[in-house]
């Protein structure tokens, strides 16, 4: 299932994302993450996810382990591995987000942990 469209775009507390492709079995994303943000702590049971900085310096935690990713760094989420993205920075991280799996809808994820208190 896809729920995505091409241009659909959604601001969040800790930037915002835009899609850039949509086809079966795969999404694309830009993520623009503002300074000192972080997404939520979550792991997805339908998806895995690549993700690869283009401009910044993202923290990402998967697992227990922490990582700092550097322009043209990628990393890959295996479905339900918790994962967060972050920026400890001053200036805005950019990355492009591969969703990959049969299921690439926004409802598929479980947070564990969120500095902005959103439940799902």
């Amino acid at each position: 299932m896809i729920a995505y469209t091409n241009g659909e775009s959604a601001g969040r507390p800790w930037g915002y994302w835009r899609v850039l492709a949509v086809q079966r079995g795969a999404v694309v994303k830009y993520l623009e993450i503002n300074p000192r943000s972080r997404l939520s702590l979550q792991r997805h049971f339908k998806r895995a996810e690549r993700w690869i900085v283009t401009s910044g310096t993202a923290t990402v935690q998967l697992g227990q382990e922490e990582y700092e990713l550097n322009p043209g760094d990628s990393i890959y989420i295996p479905c339900r591995a918790w994962h967060r993205l972050g920026n400890r920075t001053r200036r805005p991280v950019a990355v492009v987000e591969v969703q990959l799996g049969d299921d690439l809808s926004e409802e598929d994820i479980e947070r564990l942990e969120d500095d902005y208190e959103r439940g799902e």
